[in-house]
Protein backbone atom coordinates (compact mmCIF):
# COMPACT_ATOMS: atom_id res chain seq x y z
CA UNK A 1 0.00 0.00 0.00
CA UNK A 2 1.27 3.70 -1.18
CA UNK A 3 0.25 6.10 0.86
CA UNK A 4 0.45 9.67 0.05
CA UNK A 5 -0.32 13.37 1.04
CA UNK A 6 -1.26 16.29 -1.61
CA UNK A 7 -0.11 19.76 -0.87
CA UNK A 8 -1.28 22.53 -2.96
CA UNK A 9 -3.59 20.02 -4.40
CA UNK A 10 -5.64 21.99 -6.79
CA UNK A 11 -8.60 19.82 -8.06
CA UNK A 12 -6.23 16.86 -7.58
CA UNK A 13 -4.43 17.21 -10.80
CA UNK A 14 -1.19 15.85 -9.60
CA UNK A 15 -3.27 12.97 -7.84
CA UNK A 16 -4.87 11.49 -10.30
CA UNK A 17 -1.35 11.37 -12.40
CA UNK A 18 0.17 9.59 -9.85
CA UNK A 19 -3.53 7.31 -9.25
CA UNK A 20 -3.55 6.11 -12.98
CA UNK A 21 0.13 5.30 -12.93
CA UNK A 22 -0.40 2.67 -10.14
CA UNK A 23 -3.54 1.58 -10.97
CA UNK A 24 -1.97 0.78 -14.48
CA UNK A 25 0.89 -1.88 -12.16
CA UNK A 26 -2.00 -2.91 -9.70
CA UNK A 27 -0.28 -0.95 -6.41
CA UNK A 28 -3.13 0.27 -3.97
CA UNK A 29 -2.65 3.51 -2.85
CA UNK A 30 -4.19 5.95 0.03
CA UNK A 31 -4.38 9.44 0.44
CA UNK A 32 -3.51 10.04 4.01
CA UNK A 33 -3.75 13.64 3.91
CA UNK A 34 -4.61 16.39 1.27
CA UNK A 35 -4.87 20.34 1.83
CA UNK A 36 -5.79 23.27 -0.27
CA UNK A 37 -7.05 26.64 0.32
CA UNK A 38 -9.41 27.47 -2.31
CA UNK A 39 -12.84 26.61 -1.03
CA UNK A 40 -13.92 25.91 -5.12
CA UNK A 41 -10.96 23.81 -5.38
CA UNK A 42 -11.73 21.76 -2.52
CA UNK A 43 -15.70 21.67 -3.71
CA UNK A 44 -14.19 19.86 -7.26
CA UNK A 45 -11.54 17.92 -4.99
CA UNK A 46 -14.53 16.15 -3.16
CA UNK A 47 -16.48 15.47 -5.77
CA UNK A 48 -13.65 13.14 -7.38
CA UNK A 49 -12.33 11.99 -4.13
CA UNK A 50 -15.07 12.17 -1.54
CA UNK A 51 -13.09 14.14 0.63
CA UNK A 52 -12.52 17.55 1.58
CA UNK A 53 -8.79 18.82 1.76
CA UNK A 54 -7.66 20.81 4.62
CA UNK A 55 -7.49 24.49 4.26
CA UNK A 56 -4.39 26.98 4.57
CA UNK A 57 -1.23 24.88 4.75
CA UNK A 58 0.14 27.35 7.46
CA UNK A 59 -2.07 25.95 10.05
CA UNK A 60 -1.16 22.29 9.44
CA UNK A 61 0.86 21.22 12.24
CA UNK A 62 2.08 17.88 11.10
CA UNK A 63 1.94 15.18 8.46
CA UNK A 64 0.83 11.47 8.65
CA UNK A 65 3.84 8.59 7.97
CA UNK A 66 3.55 8.71 4.47
CA UNK A 67 5.92 7.27 1.33
CA UNK A 68 5.18 10.14 -1.58
CA UNK A 69 4.73 13.20 -1.31
CA UNK A 70 2.87 15.61 -3.82
CA UNK A 71 3.03 19.37 -4.15
CA UNK A 72 1.84 22.20 -7.08
CA UNK A 73 2.95 25.00 -4.77
CA UNK A 74 1.98 27.96 -5.65
CA UNK A 75 3.33 29.38 -9.18
CA UNK A 76 2.17 33.10 -9.57
CA UNK A 77 4.96 34.45 -8.10
CA UNK A 78 7.68 33.00 -10.29
CA UNK A 79 5.61 33.14 -13.28
CA UNK A 80 6.52 34.98 -16.27
CA UNK A 81 3.21 36.31 -15.96
CA UNK A 82 3.71 37.71 -12.96
CA UNK A 83 5.04 40.45 -10.74
CA UNK A 84 7.96 37.61 -10.13
CA UNK A 85 8.52 38.57 -6.48
CA UNK A 86 9.57 35.13 -5.84
CA UNK A 87 9.96 34.97 -2.22
CA UNK A 88 9.69 38.09 -1.20
CA UNK A 89 5.70 37.37 -1.98
CA UNK A 90 3.44 35.32 0.59
CA UNK A 91 2.57 32.91 -2.34
CA UNK A 92 6.61 32.16 -3.10
CA UNK A 93 7.52 31.34 0.60
CA UNK A 94 5.02 28.82 0.73
CA UNK A 95 7.37 26.50 -0.48
CA UNK A 96 9.37 27.04 3.11
CA UNK A 97 5.63 25.46 4.21
CA UNK A 98 6.73 22.42 2.32
CA UNK A 99 10.08 22.12 4.37
CA UNK A 100 8.60 23.15 7.34
CA UNK A 101 6.14 19.86 7.59
CA UNK A 102 9.25 17.33 6.29
CA UNK A 103 11.21 18.72 9.69
CA UNK A 104 8.29 17.49 11.65
CA UNK A 105 7.58 13.92 9.87
CA UNK A 106 9.73 11.35 11.92
CA UNK A 107 10.22 8.93 8.61
CA UNK A 108 10.52 11.60 5.55
CA UNK A 109 8.65 10.69 2.23
CA UNK A 110 10.65 8.40 0.23
CA UNK A 111 9.63 10.09 -2.57
CA UNK A 112 8.65 13.74 -3.45
CA UNK A 113 7.35 14.92 -7.08
CA UNK A 114 7.20 19.22 -6.93
CA UNK A 115 5.55 20.71 -9.76
CA UNK A 116 6.36 24.53 -11.09
CA UNK A 117 6.05 27.45 -13.63
CA UNK A 118 9.01 27.26 -16.19
CA UNK A 119 9.98 30.84 -14.65
CA UNK A 120 10.45 29.27 -11.34
CA UNK A 121 13.97 28.29 -12.25
CA UNK A 122 15.12 31.63 -14.06
CA UNK A 123 13.49 33.64 -11.26
CA UNK A 124 15.91 35.93 -9.31
CA UNK A 125 18.98 34.95 -11.60
CA UNK A 126 18.51 31.80 -10.93
CA UNK A 127 18.68 32.33 -7.03
CA UNK A 128 15.26 30.99 -5.99
CA UNK A 129 15.38 28.01 -7.80
CA UNK A 130 19.08 27.24 -6.36
CA UNK A 131 18.02 28.03 -2.79
CA UNK A 132 15.13 25.71 -3.04
CA UNK A 133 16.96 22.56 -4.16
CA UNK A 134 19.77 23.50 -1.31
CA UNK A 135 16.62 22.93 0.85
CA UNK A 136 15.70 19.86 -0.49
CA UNK A 137 19.17 18.48 -0.38
CA UNK A 138 19.74 19.62 3.49
CA UNK A 139 16.75 17.54 4.02
CA UNK A 140 18.17 14.63 2.51
CA UNK A 141 16.69 14.30 -1.18
CA UNK A 142 18.97 14.16 -4.36
CA UNK A 143 16.62 15.88 -6.99
CA UNK A 144 16.35 15.12 -10.87
CA UNK A 145 14.61 18.71 -12.56
CA UNK A 146 12.52 17.82 -15.59
CA UNK A 147 11.24 20.46 -17.91
CA UNK A 148 8.70 19.12 -20.35
CA UNK A 149 6.52 20.23 -22.36
CA UNK A 150 2.16 18.80 -22.56
CA UNK A 151 2.52 18.27 -26.18
CA UNK A 152 5.01 15.31 -25.57
CA UNK A 153 2.55 13.30 -23.74
CA UNK A 154 -0.05 12.83 -25.75
CA UNK A 155 -1.96 16.57 -24.71
CA UNK A 156 -2.41 18.52 -27.44
CA UNK A 157 -1.32 21.95 -25.59
CA UNK A 158 2.09 23.44 -25.47
CA UNK A 159 2.81 23.48 -21.60
CA UNK A 160 5.94 23.83 -20.32
CA UNK A 161 6.38 23.24 -16.72
CA UNK A 162 9.00 22.36 -14.45
CA UNK A 163 9.02 18.87 -11.94
CA UNK A 164 11.33 18.16 -9.72
CA UNK A 165 11.88 13.95 -8.71
CA UNK A 166 12.93 14.29 -5.35
CA UNK A 167 13.87 11.15 -3.75
CA UNK A 168 15.44 10.11 0.12
CA UNK A 169 19.17 9.12 0.43
CA UNK A 170 19.36 8.10 -3.89
CA UNK A 171 19.15 9.84 -6.77
CA UNK A 172 16.29 9.27 -8.52
CA UNK A 173 16.50 6.85 -11.81
CA UNK A 174 14.61 8.12 -14.88
CA UNK A 175 14.73 7.48 -18.61
CA UNK A 176 12.32 10.49 -19.26
CA UNK A 177 14.70 13.60 -19.82
CA UNK A 178 13.85 17.48 -20.56
CA UNK A 179 12.08 18.34 -23.44
CA UNK A 180 10.92 21.50 -24.55
CA UNK A 181 9.13 20.33 -27.33
CA UNK A 182 7.78 22.65 -29.91
CA UNK A 183 7.89 25.82 -29.09
CA UNK A 184 4.45 26.67 -30.98
CA UNK A 185 1.85 25.59 -32.65
CA UNK A 186 3.49 25.88 -36.22
CA UNK A 187 6.89 24.53 -35.04
CA UNK A 188 4.76 21.46 -34.16
CA UNK A 189 2.73 21.55 -37.19
CA UNK A 190 6.40 21.25 -38.92
CA UNK A 191 7.15 18.66 -36.76
CA UNK A 192 3.70 16.07 -37.85
CA UNK A 193 4.64 16.63 -41.04
CA UNK A 194 8.35 15.81 -40.87
CA UNK A 195 7.64 12.42 -39.13
CA UNK A 196 8.37 9.56 -41.34
CA UNK A 197 6.83 5.67 -41.55
CA UNK A 198 9.11 4.37 -38.46
CA UNK A 199 7.76 6.66 -36.11
CA UNK A 200 4.13 5.96 -36.76
CA UNK A 201 3.86 4.66 -33.07
CA UNK A 202 4.29 8.16 -31.61
CA UNK A 203 0.56 9.05 -31.66
CA UNK A 204 0.22 13.11 -31.27
CA UNK A 205 -2.99 14.37 -30.23
CA UNK A 206 -4.43 17.83 -32.17
CA UNK A 207 -6.97 20.24 -31.18
CA UNK A 208 -9.39 18.45 -33.41
CA UNK A 209 -8.78 15.29 -31.35
CA UNK A 210 -10.54 16.61 -27.99
CA UNK A 211 -13.38 18.11 -29.81
CA UNK A 212 -16.71 17.45 -28.44
CA UNK A 213 -19.23 16.63 -31.50
CA UNK A 214 -21.87 18.54 -30.19
CA UNK A 215 -21.92 21.67 -27.58
CA UNK A 216 -24.70 23.52 -26.15
CA UNK A 217 -25.58 27.06 -27.53
CA UNK A 218 -24.00 29.22 -24.99
CA UNK A 219 -20.70 28.20 -25.90
CA UNK A 220 -21.39 29.31 -30.14
CA UNK A 221 -20.11 32.91 -30.66
CA UNK A 222 -22.56 35.73 -30.38
CA UNK A 223 -24.51 36.97 -33.54
CA UNK A 224 -22.72 40.48 -33.08
CA UNK A 225 -18.99 39.05 -32.64
CA UNK A 226 -20.16 36.86 -36.00
CA UNK A 227 -20.49 39.69 -37.96
CA UNK A 228 -17.38 41.56 -36.85
CA UNK A 229 -15.25 38.63 -38.12
CA UNK A 230 -17.52 38.36 -41.39
CA UNK A 231 -16.26 42.22 -41.61
CA UNK A 232 -12.69 41.13 -41.16
CA UNK A 233 -12.74 38.20 -43.41
CA UNK A 234 -14.51 39.94 -46.49
CA UNK A 235 -16.20 36.49 -47.36
CA UNK A 236 -14.09 34.50 -46.61
CA UNK A 237 -14.90 31.32 -44.27
CA UNK A 238 -14.08 31.68 -40.79
CA UNK A 239 -11.29 28.23 -41.30
CA UNK A 240 -9.26 31.01 -42.06
CA UNK A 241 -9.55 32.07 -38.39
CA UNK A 242 -7.13 28.90 -37.55
CA UNK A 243 -4.45 29.80 -35.11
CA UNK A 244 -5.56 33.70 -35.38
CA UNK A 245 -5.14 36.05 -32.42
CA UNK A 246 -7.09 38.95 -31.30
CA UNK A 247 -4.90 40.74 -29.20
CA UNK A 248 -4.45 44.83 -30.08
CA UNK A 249 -0.72 45.11 -28.73
CA UNK A 250 0.54 43.12 -31.52
CA UNK A 251 0.74 42.19 -35.05
CA UNK A 252 1.33 38.79 -36.99
CA UNK A 253 -1.29 37.07 -37.20
CA UNK A 254 -3.63 38.86 -35.00
CA UNK A 255 -7.26 40.33 -35.49
CA UNK A 256 -7.64 44.12 -33.39
CA UNK A 257 -10.23 45.75 -32.06
CA UNK A 258 -9.83 48.75 -34.79
CA UNK A 259 -10.50 45.52 -37.25
CA UNK A 260 -13.42 44.21 -35.70
CA UNK A 261 -14.95 47.93 -34.75
CA UNK A 262 -15.42 47.57 -31.32
CA UNK A 263 -15.44 50.88 -30.31
CA UNK A 264 -16.81 52.22 -33.76
CA UNK A 265 -16.29 51.39 -37.24
CA UNK A 266 -12.63 52.23 -38.67
CA UNK A 267 -11.83 53.28 -41.94
CA UNK A 268 -9.40 50.85 -44.27
CA UNK A 269 -6.82 54.28 -43.74
CA UNK A 270 -7.25 54.39 -40.12
CA UNK A 271 -6.50 50.65 -39.61
CA UNK A 272 -3.48 50.29 -41.70
CA UNK A 273 -2.42 53.56 -39.51
CA UNK A 274 -3.16 51.76 -36.41
CA UNK A 275 -1.41 48.68 -37.81
CA UNK A 276 1.66 50.64 -38.51
CA UNK A 277 1.86 52.08 -35.54
CA UNK A 278 1.63 48.75 -33.74
CA UNK A 279 4.39 47.49 -36.02
CA UNK A 280 6.64 50.01 -35.35
CA UNK A 281 6.62 51.21 -31.94
CA UNK A 282 8.96 48.73 -30.28
CA UNK A 283 11.74 49.70 -32.83
CA UNK A 284 14.86 50.23 -30.88
CA UNK A 285 15.58 53.61 -32.56
CA UNK A 286 12.80 54.92 -30.75
CA UNK A 287 13.99 54.36 -27.28
CA UNK A 288 14.62 51.50 -25.33
CA UNK A 289 13.04 52.28 -22.07
CA UNK A 290 9.83 50.08 -22.38
CA UNK A 291 8.31 47.70 -24.70
CA UNK A 292 5.99 49.64 -26.58
CA UNK A 293 6.60 53.28 -27.10
CA UNK A 294 4.79 56.33 -27.34
CA UNK A 295 5.12 58.29 -30.24
CA UNK A 296 4.81 61.59 -31.43
CA UNK A 297 3.43 62.70 -34.61
CA UNK A 298 6.82 63.39 -35.64
CA UNK A 299 8.62 59.58 -35.04
CA UNK A 300 4.78 58.57 -36.65
CA UNK A 301 5.63 60.31 -39.62
CA UNK A 302 8.86 58.45 -40.05
CA UNK A 303 6.70 55.60 -40.99
CA UNK A 304 3.99 56.85 -42.12
CA UNK A 305 4.56 58.72 -45.34
CA UNK A 306 1.07 59.25 -46.38
CA UNK A 307 -1.38 62.34 -45.97
CA UNK A 308 -3.73 63.64 -43.96
CA UNK A 309 -2.15 61.97 -40.33
CA UNK A 310 -3.62 64.52 -37.89
CA UNK A 311 -7.17 63.80 -38.85
CA UNK A 312 -6.57 59.94 -38.47
CA UNK A 313 -5.07 60.45 -35.60
CA UNK A 314 -7.97 63.10 -34.26
CA UNK A 315 -10.25 60.33 -35.16
CA UNK A 316 -8.97 57.56 -33.54
CA UNK A 317 -8.26 59.31 -30.57
CA UNK A 318 -12.23 60.03 -30.37
CA UNK A 319 -13.09 56.77 -31.35
CA UNK A 320 -11.09 55.46 -27.83
CA UNK A 321 -8.25 53.45 -29.87
CA UNK A 322 -5.61 55.69 -29.36
CA UNK A 323 -4.75 57.59 -26.26
CA UNK A 324 -2.54 60.92 -26.27
CA UNK A 325 -0.48 62.00 -23.09
CA UNK A 326 1.70 65.15 -23.28
CA UNK A 327 1.57 65.05 -26.95
CA UNK A 328 2.31 61.40 -27.48
CA UNK A 329 0.46 59.16 -28.78
CA UNK A 330 -0.27 54.93 -27.69
CA UNK A 331 -3.08 52.36 -28.18
CA UNK A 332 -6.09 52.02 -26.21
CA UNK A 333 -5.84 48.44 -25.76
CA UNK A 334 -9.59 46.16 -25.68
CA UNK A 335 -8.34 42.60 -25.69
CA UNK A 336 -10.53 41.84 -22.83
CA UNK A 337 -13.87 42.53 -24.86
CA UNK A 338 -12.71 40.02 -27.48
CA UNK A 339 -15.07 36.81 -27.06
CA UNK A 340 -12.43 34.53 -28.13
CA UNK A 341 -8.84 35.91 -27.71
CA UNK A 342 -7.31 33.36 -29.80
CA UNK A 343 -8.65 30.86 -32.17
CA UNK A 344 -7.07 27.09 -31.57
CA UNK A 345 -5.63 25.45 -35.26
CA UNK A 346 -7.54 22.06 -35.09
CA UNK A 347 -4.50 20.42 -36.75
CA UNK A 348 -1.90 21.23 -33.88
CA UNK A 349 -1.73 22.43 -30.20
CA UNK A 350 -3.20 24.87 -28.19
CA UNK A 351 -1.57 27.28 -26.72
CA UNK A 352 -0.84 27.15 -22.97
CA UNK A 353 -4.48 27.32 -20.77
CA UNK A 354 -4.11 29.59 -18.22
CA UNK A 355 -6.15 30.52 -15.65
CA UNK A 356 -6.99 34.42 -16.81
CA UNK A 357 -7.95 33.14 -20.51
CA UNK A 358 -8.96 29.80 -20.28
CA UNK A 359 -12.72 30.60 -20.89
CA UNK A 360 -11.99 33.00 -24.15
CA UNK A 361 -9.79 30.23 -25.92
CA UNK A 362 -11.73 29.20 -29.25
CA UNK A 363 -11.93 27.08 -32.14
CA UNK A 364 -14.35 26.70 -35.54
CA UNK A 365 -16.14 23.78 -35.75
CA UNK A 366 -18.52 22.93 -38.49
CA UNK A 367 -17.22 26.18 -40.35
CA UNK A 368 -18.67 28.46 -37.19
CA UNK A 369 -16.51 30.00 -34.27
CA UNK A 370 -17.22 29.30 -30.55
CA UNK A 371 -15.46 28.74 -27.63
CA UNK A 372 -13.93 25.54 -26.29
CA UNK A 373 -16.50 23.92 -23.38
CA UNK A 374 -14.83 22.87 -20.20
CA UNK A 375 -14.84 19.51 -21.31
CA UNK A 376 -12.77 19.91 -23.68
CA UNK A 377 -10.57 22.22 -21.45
CA UNK A 378 -10.03 19.53 -19.71
CA UNK A 379 -8.97 17.16 -22.00
CA UNK A 380 -6.51 19.60 -22.88
CA UNK A 381 -5.04 18.82 -19.92
CA UNK A 382 -5.82 15.51 -20.24
CA UNK A 383 -7.91 14.96 -17.81
CA UNK A 384 -10.03 11.80 -18.37
CA UNK A 385 -13.87 12.31 -19.20
CA UNK A 386 -15.07 10.72 -15.74
CA UNK A 387 -13.12 13.71 -14.04
CA UNK A 388 -15.79 15.65 -12.58
CA UNK A 389 -16.04 19.37 -13.29
CA UNK A 390 -17.11 22.04 -10.97
CA UNK A 391 -20.69 22.98 -12.25
CA UNK A 392 -20.41 26.40 -12.54
CA UNK A 393 -18.12 27.37 -16.19
CA UNK A 394 -16.55 30.31 -14.61
CA UNK A 395 -14.79 28.21 -12.09
CA UNK A 396 -14.13 25.32 -14.21
CA UNK A 397 -12.02 27.58 -16.53
CA UNK A 398 -9.87 29.11 -13.20
CA UNK A 399 -9.42 25.19 -12.44
CA UNK A 400 -8.57 23.70 -15.02
CA UNK A 401 -6.04 26.71 -15.98
CA UNK A 402 -4.33 26.35 -13.05
CA UNK A 403 -4.01 22.51 -13.17
CA UNK A 404 -1.32 20.29 -14.39
CA UNK A 405 -1.52 18.18 -17.00
CA UNK A 406 -2.49 14.87 -15.97
CA UNK A 407 -0.44 12.39 -18.39
CA UNK A 408 2.90 13.97 -17.66
CA UNK A 409 2.67 13.07 -14.19
CA UNK A 410 1.16 9.52 -14.82
CA UNK A 411 4.17 9.42 -17.02
CA UNK A 412 6.75 10.54 -14.52
CA UNK A 413 5.30 7.72 -12.14
CA UNK A 414 5.46 4.90 -15.29
CA UNK A 415 9.00 5.86 -15.27
CA UNK A 416 9.64 5.49 -11.65
CA UNK A 417 8.08 2.16 -11.19
CA UNK A 418 9.50 1.01 -14.27
CA UNK A 419 13.40 1.77 -12.74
CA UNK A 420 12.01 0.51 -9.10
CA UNK A 421 12.82 3.93 -7.80
CA UNK A 422 11.71 3.98 -3.84
CA UNK A 423 9.17 3.40 -2.44
CA UNK A 424 8.68 1.04 -5.75
CA UNK A 425 12.14 -0.69 -5.36
CA UNK A 426 10.84 -3.88 -3.34
CA UNK A 427 8.24 -4.49 -6.03
CA UNK A 428 8.92 -6.73 -9.41
CA UNK A 429 10.34 -4.05 -12.49
CA UNK A 430 7.45 -3.22 -15.01
CA UNK A 431 8.41 -2.23 -18.31
CA UNK A 432 5.43 -0.45 -19.75
CA UNK A 433 6.77 2.40 -21.06
CA UNK A 434 9.17 2.78 -24.22
CA UNK A 435 11.17 5.75 -24.42
CA UNK A 436 12.03 7.21 -28.06
CA UNK A 437 15.50 9.20 -28.10
CA UNK A 438 14.50 10.49 -31.16
CA UNK A 439 12.09 12.57 -29.49
CA UNK A 440 13.50 12.69 -26.10
CA UNK A 441 9.74 11.17 -24.65
CA UNK A 442 8.02 8.91 -23.15
CA UNK A 443 5.51 7.00 -25.30
CA UNK A 444 3.52 3.61 -23.61
CA UNK A 445 3.72 0.57 -24.65
CA UNK A 446 0.36 -1.33 -26.04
Amino acid sequence: MIRFVDLFAGVGGIRKGLMLALEKHGIESRCVFSSEIDKKAQGTYSLNYGEIPEGDIRLVETLPEHDILLAGFPCQAFSYAGKQKGFADTRGTLFFEIERLLSKVKNKPKLMLLENVRGFTTHDGGRTYATVLQRLETLGYSVEALLLNSSNFNVPQNRVRIYLVCTLGRIPILSIQSDLGASDSHSFKRDLLQTDLFRDSLTRKCVKDILEAKVPDRYWCSNAFVSQLTRVLKGKSFDELHGVRLIDHRGGNSIHSWDLGIKGHCSEEERALMDAIIGNRRKKHFGVEQDGKELTVEQIETFWLKPRLQPLLDSLVSKGYLRVISEKYNPTCGNMSFEVFKFLDPNSISITVVTSDAHRLGVVQHGKPRRITPRECARLQGFPDDFILHPNDAWAYRQLGNSVSVPVIAAIFEDLIAHSNTPFSQRKKIKHLVFDPTRNSPVFAA
